[in-house]
């Protein structure tokens, strides 16, 4: 019988809580990612490969006297394609169409605005989309981690206290799971560029999710 008590006991299911923790930090991007892009057309492949290189070099030179060092500056993509028109089901050949497009990276949020204006009033046609980011979030996501455990701790004293269990106080198993907060986007129409384009780089939301295992 002695055996039989042990063997039960040994075996005993593990009563456990299973609960998650969220965490959130909202930081202000400290630069931005800009695609500025030039596109022509021709019929002619190099003279129009030759009028897009022509812009896309006034457009560079426009950036770097607004101090932006030439390393923030980088070719993303160059395409070069045929255009066609179709008249009556046929297919006919218009010209090439060359796309040269630039990242830049903008490190004072403040001119991005004017780094837009700058890079329309000297021959860009495009900018498709703006990222803000941050240059070392690890120390937000370490503060939203923390937050996250607090709020699964939370989670679980209230359960233990409603169900009137003994909850023990450390975890038996916490996994995180980690989910980066959105990266905020902005479109920029090309529009009458009599005005400074307005551009709010609002907030990033860093997030932190575990799961955490405490026995009862």
């Amino acid at each position: 019988m002695y055996y039989q008590s042990m063997r039960g006991h040994l075996f005993s299911p593990l009563r456990v809580i299973t609960v998650r923790g969220d965490g959130e930090v909202f930081v202000k991007p400290n630069y931005a990612q800009i695609q500025i892009e030039v596109s022509t057309e021709g019929k002619d492949v190099r003279g129009a490969q030759q009028e897009n290189a022509n812009i896309m070099n006034q457009v560079i030179q426009s950036l770097l006297q607004l101090n932006i060092p030439r390393e923030d500056i980088q070719t993303a993509a160059f395409n070069v394609l045929p255009q066609y028109d179709y008249v009556e089901g046929k297919q006919i050949f218009r010209g090439y169409e060359v796309t040269n497009a630039l990242t830049v990276k903008v490190r004072d949020t403040s001119k991005i605005g004017s780094v837009i204006d700058t890079a329309i009033q000297n021959g860009a046609n495009r900018v498709s989309g703006i990222q803000f980011k941050i240059e070392n979030a690890d120390p937000y996501y370490q503060q939203a981690l923390r937050l996250a455990l607090q709020n699964a701790q939370t989670k679980a004293k209230t359960i233990a206290e409603t169900l009137k269990l003994t909850l023990h106080p450390q975890p038996i198993e916490v996994v995180e799971e980690r989910e980066t907060g959105p990266i905020l986007y902005k479109s920029v129409a090309m529009a009458d560029q009599t005005f400074s384009t307005p551009i709010e780089p609002g907030q990033i939301l860093i997030n932190a999710i575990v799961k955490v295992k405490y026995q009862y």
